[in-house]
């Protein structure tokens, strides 16, 4: 404990996740209207940092499980900080979910009353098995040398589930016929492919802090190996974006190009080019020359800008879809938020709802993010041998 309180990351960390749950208990007691979700944008910051660890984590064990599946010897180096990156991931994944409840006091519906034929059902189901999953993993993994041989047994479930759990994610959204920006068959591709390059490129990064930390050693021949794989895995996330962008376009229907219009010109078109040219073309221009790996520093911004990048893509992709209302009524739309109920009519109304995060949100998103740079410096620190 002593150690720990030496360590200013886990104590910063920590206090910004202390400040992170003050606000929370104010969200408690005011409710969602705190927020900037409406009617109109009903998810929010809390859900789009949800699809975000949800890709980190499935990375993650896709890394680690695949090292055991398919012999990799040198991946099996790094398999424990990749799982135990993925188990905080796939926690904090679950927070954004709990925080996004406005009636938290309900949560045992969940259990008592799902509906098998919706997707977030799927999605609860399938969560819970990989989070068990990776409970497993790690404590097979941290065993002693006897139960290696079980580590492989779990690895060759943890693959498939780390795909199906972004997959399902992807259904949630792919799935819904009213939104022309979501309702796509390549959507849950395009989010294991995102899954895979944004999970390795925080791979690589936590690697290199636990190395400056001398947590953990790694050696940079198998730093550029991982560089190599990133490299290869953010060219098939672009080929993916471009397919479904030039079948959008391609079409000219109303809805499609409406979509377009909002992605490439509109209000996500930030979000969208920043994670076009910055997440994807500038760290595979740099990943691309076995040179350029084995520079650490460039293999180290290439991998923060492919995470920031992908983060990026949860942003466009979620608003985008919330760009267009599915009914658009004589009166517009009922926002919903705590504005419109204290005003009068134009508060009330609108055409079209927009969507910005609100202080709160902000400090609750950021309390969520440094509770897992919190606790993977913990566990690392505890399960980790130099």
């Amino acid at each position: 404990m002593t150690s720990l309180m030496k360590n200013p990351l886990a104590v910063g960390s920590g206090l910004l996740a202390l400040a992170g749950v003050g606000v929370y208990v104010y969200q408690l007691m005011f409710g969602l209207g705190i927020t900037g979700m409406n009617n109109s944008t009903s998810w929010g910051l809390y859900l789009t940092c949800f699809m975000f660890f949800v890709g980190l984590s499935a990375g993650g064990l896709i890394v680690a499980s695949s090292a055991s599946i398919f012999g990799i010897k040198k991946y099996k180096a790094v398999a424990l900080p990749a799982v135990i990156l993925s188990l905080v991931c796939i926690c904090c994944a679950g927070i954004c979910v709990l925080v996004d409840l406005g009636g938290i006091q309900r949560i045992w519906r969940m259990f008592t009353g799902l509906n098998f034929m919706s997707p977030l059902a799927w999605d609860m189901i399938v969560i819970t098995c990989y989070l068990v999953i990776n409970l497993v993993y790690l404590y097979f993994m941290t065993s002693s040398k006897a139960d290696q041989s079980k580590v492989a047994v779990v690895s060759r479930f943890a693959l498939p589930v780390a795909i199906l759990v972004h997959s399902v994610t992807a259904w949630i959204f792919g799935l819904e016929i009213a939104r022309e920006a979501w309702h796509t068959a390549i959507l849950a591709p395009i989010f294991v492919a995102s899954a895979l390059d944004s999970g390795l490129a925080l791979l690589v990064l936590a690697l290199f802090g636990l190395r400056a930390r001398g947590v953990f050693d790694t050696t940079d021949e198998l730093l550029s190996s991982l560089a190599g794989l990133l490299c290869t895995c953010i060219a098939v996330d672009a080929y993916f974006i471009g397919c479904e962008i030039l079948t959008t376009a391609y079409n000219g229907t109303e809805g499609g190009m409406a979509v377009i219009n909002t992605l490439l010109f509109g209000g996500t078109a930030p979000f969208f080019w920043f994670e076009v040219i910055c997440g994807l073309i500038v760290p595979f221009c740099l990943l691309v020359f076995a040179k350029s790996r084995r520079n650490m520093k460039v293999v180290g911004v290439a991998s923060a800008l492919v995470v920031v990048g992908v983060f990026c893509k949860r942003c466009w992709l979620m608003f985008t879809g919330f760009a267009a209302p599915n009914i658009v009524g004589a009166n517009g739309i009922t926002l919903g938020t705590t504005a419109a109920q204290a005003g009068g009519a134009a508060d009330m109304w609108t055409l079209l709802g927009t969507y910005t995060p609100t202080a709160p949100e902000i400090v609750l998103t950021v309390g969520i993010f440094a509770l897992g740079v919190c606790a993977f410096t913990v566990l690392c620190q505890k399960l980790l041998k130099k």
